[in-house]
């Protein structure tokens, strides 16, 4: 049985693919940060696949954190086939780079890349031993040219250099076995998340070119097909899912 490790899986665009790792049969190894009675629903909302349901409790910029996810899905599983870098904090705050404080820097920073670096030294080891392993990584509209953002710039830096990691381990590591490859959602908000393609179509988004608003089950589905065993060719590339919608709006 493949098995993956999904950071922040258990709500949002996270959730989405939790639940389609589960209907590939797959175990799962899934965290969460605050919301416990969000993760625990998990539980309950797939009832016949508990025993294949590990909940882990993790904030991502911290070191500690990051070798427990590891160290539990390994001891209770014993393999890692997908690691799914969901996780990373994000500034809602419109604000200049020069009106970021320190600390908000390096939460951008840590969590959005050095969380990456982390989780790839621990796991990529076991996916060289199976001579297999499918790395998903998160990025944004124009990241693949390191397109300015305005009014994300913290976020922005660090998800560029994240496009430069995600190739780079991709052909570091393409001789055993592993892809690596980014994803990037579209203006994807609420209830959105966690809905389906098939209730999106019943809901009209006169500013998304094709017409309905992008959910989290767009980017669950993108995100099967890059960690498919037949999707070997598919390595080192950055993937928008946004419905056609210009996201980071790069002039005021």
């Amino acid at each position: 049985m493949r098995h993956a490790i999904i950071t922040a899986g258990t709500k949002g665009l996270g959730r989405k693919v939790t639940e389609r790792m589960l209907a590939r049969n797959c175990s799962v190894t899934v965290t969460y940060l605050n919301d416990e009675k969000k993760a625990f629903s998990l539980l309950e909302d797939f009832p016949l696949k508990k025993n294949r349901i590990q909940l882990v409790r993790a904030d991502v910029t911290v070191q500690k954190d990051v070798e427990n996810i590891v160290r539990r899905a390994i001891d209770e599983f014993g393999r890692i086939d997908y690691l799914i870098n969901n996780a990373g904090p994000y500034i809602f705050e419109r604000k200049k780079l020069m009106d970021y404080s320190n600390d908000e820097w390096n939460a951008m920073i840590r969590g959005n890349l050095d969380a990456v670096f982390q989780l790839l030294k621990l796991t990529v080891p076991y996916m060289r031993k199976q001579q297999f392993g499918r790395i998903i990584n998160y990025g944004y509209q124009g990241a693949s040219s390191a397109s300015g953002w305005i009014y994300r710039s913290a976020f922005a830096a660090a998800k560029a250099g994240l496009v430069s990691l995600t190739k780079t381990i991709a052909y570091e590591e393409a001789e055993h076995g592993i892809t690596s490859n980014m994803i990037c959602p579209g203006n994807i908000v609420g209830q959105w998340k966690e809905a389906s393609i098939e209730e999106s179509r019943g809901c009209e988004d006169q500013e998304t070119p094709i017409g309905r608003p992008g959910t989290g089950e767009d980017i669950a589905r993108m995100i099967d097909f890059l960690c498919h065993e037949d999707s070997d060719m598919v390595t080192g590339t950055i993937h928008e899912v946004t419905g056609g919608l210009d996201v980071i709006h790069r002039h005021r």
